[in-house]
């Protein structure tokens, strides 16, 4: 049976690289797998102001895509992505349209401020957007508690992360 997982976390933990390395991973194994990165299911402008992280434009290209994936043998999804809520959640199984664990990536965020530095060298106002949202997000995702279990992102390698992740789904 098909299975889903959804790396989730704050801007700069490592979702899209950890989710790269966990479908390697699969692949390694010989497990048929497809990664899908939410974010340019998503990245279309403008954004309608009453949705302006185009969650809804998400939710249809995610349901488009993954059901391509399965029909093109795929066994396992692994998503990179952040939902702020359980209902958000419920929506995004829905749409994969297989059943769906969630993990959640931990980083503290004077390490997600330094690669977020790294990342926005040359974009001041992204840079200062970002660690402004990786804040608010951190908090959002302290209370909402949709993962199903957490992975340390900090101290380790984007394998060993990987690793740790593609554990915690098999658990």
């Amino acid at each position: 049976m098909a299975t889903a997982l959804l790396i989730t976390g704050t801007v700069g933990v490592g979702k899209t690289s950890v989710a790269d390395a966990v479908g390697d991973l699969l692949a390694g194994a010989g497990v048929p797998n497809a990664v899908i990165d939410l974010d340019w299911l998503r990245r279309a402008w403008p954004a309608p102001p009453d949705d302006p992280f185009h969650g809804a434009l998400t939710l249809r290209n995610l349901r488009a895509v993954a059901a391509n994936f399965l029909d093109a043998g795929a066994e396992r999804l692994v998503l990179a992505g952040v939902i702020e809520d359980r209902e958000e959640r419920r929506r995004h199984e829905e749409a994969v349209g297989v059943p769906m664990t969630v993990c959640r990536i931990n980083v503290a965020l004077p390490e997600v401020h330094r690669r977020l530095a790294g990342r926005h060298t040359d974009d001041a106002s992204g840079l200062d957007w970002h660690r402004e949202r990786a804040g608010e997000l951190a908090e959002i995702l302290d209370k909402a508690r949709v993962a199903d279990f957490d992975v340390d992102g900090a101290h380790a390698s984007i394998a060993e992360v990987a690793a740790k992740v593609l554990a915690g789904w098999r658990a």
